[in-house]
């Protein structure tokens, strides 16, 4: 019988990042999949300024303070500060092998409202993750949904899935937005997610667009019905049905899909 274990992992991190505790982690099917979390340190979210809304900055233009790679202790070189916007480039001018991945904010988020802008490039492909936790040797959507981003005229992720449920704002592979009104590629769009209590909203140019709620059997069969179910991917399914773990939370983090991104105004409300 195998049994999930926590890897605990102790670095020193700069931008003044803060260690936490060691989390166990559980799972009621004894049978599931083996895994490991990294337990890596968090910063507190007390440590960023509010905006008149009342969310956390936690992207102001100037500074990656809180930000590093998923699974890593340090910023990727392929994210950058460009013109205050937060830039995945696929080339970086002038660093020769440049290092990719994904990047998030080293912050556990429960309940929250979490908004931005973002342009891509021509025929590029992105997302956003939430709830996320760092599981070792594991790309970060195994654990997290996905809010799409994505060129829905010229990239082909467009035309696959089920009605559109891979285009722009989808709840990734599962549910499609709708009305689907997101601006062609190199134009600015506005993206929100809320998350509360297990009760999901995705927002694109101010329209909501996608309802759901975690831990419902609907959910159980959103995932069985999509590439993560049980299947086809028992360890994703496993940990995005009990998506959050034990305390329901996770890190926001932002995907390397190898095409240019901009970000910018990125904030968290936390509800």
């Amino acid at each position: 019988m195998k049994r999930n274990f926590v890897f605990v992992m102790i670095s020193t991190i700069g931008l003044a990042l803060s260690s936490c505790a060691t989390k166990n982690a559980t799972v009621a099917d004894p049978n599931a999949p083996a895994y490991e979390l990294l337990d890596l340190p968090k910063v507190s979210i007390k440590d960023f300024k509010k905006n008149s809304a009342g969310a956390y900055v936690i992207f102001d233009g100037s500074s990656l303070n809180g930000w590093r790679g998923y699974n890593k202790s340090h910023v990727p070189s392929k994210w950058s500060i460009d013109n205050g916007t937060l830039k995945f480039s696929k080339s970086p001018a002038g660093i020769q092998n440049a290092e990719g991945g994904d990047i998030i904010f080293a912050h556990d988020f429960k309940n929250f409202e979490l908004e931005f802008e973002w342009r891509i490039s021509q025929a590029g492909n992105s997302g956003v993750f939430f709830l996320a936790k760092e599981v070792k040797g594991q790309p970060i959507y195994i654990s997290s949904p996905e809010y799409q981003l994505l060129d829905n005229v010229s990239h082909p992720d467009a035309k696959q899935g089920v009605d559109g449920n891979r285009k722009s704002a989808s709840l990734y592979d599962m549910i499609p937005a709708k009305p689907q009104n997101s601006f062609p590629a190199g134009e600015w769009n506005r993206a929100k997610i809320v998350v509360n209590k297990g009760k999901v909203t995705h927002y694109q140019n101010d329209e909501k667009v996608v309802e759901y709620e975690f831990w419902t059997p609907e959910w159980t069969q959103l995932l069985q019905s999509s590439k993560f179910s049980k299947e086809k991917w028992p360890l994703a399914f496993e940990l995005l049905n009990s998506v959050g773990g034990k305390t329901k939370s996770g890190v926001i983090g932002f995907q390397d899909h190898g095409d240019d991104i901009w970000l910018k105004n990125v904030t968290v409300k936390v509800l």
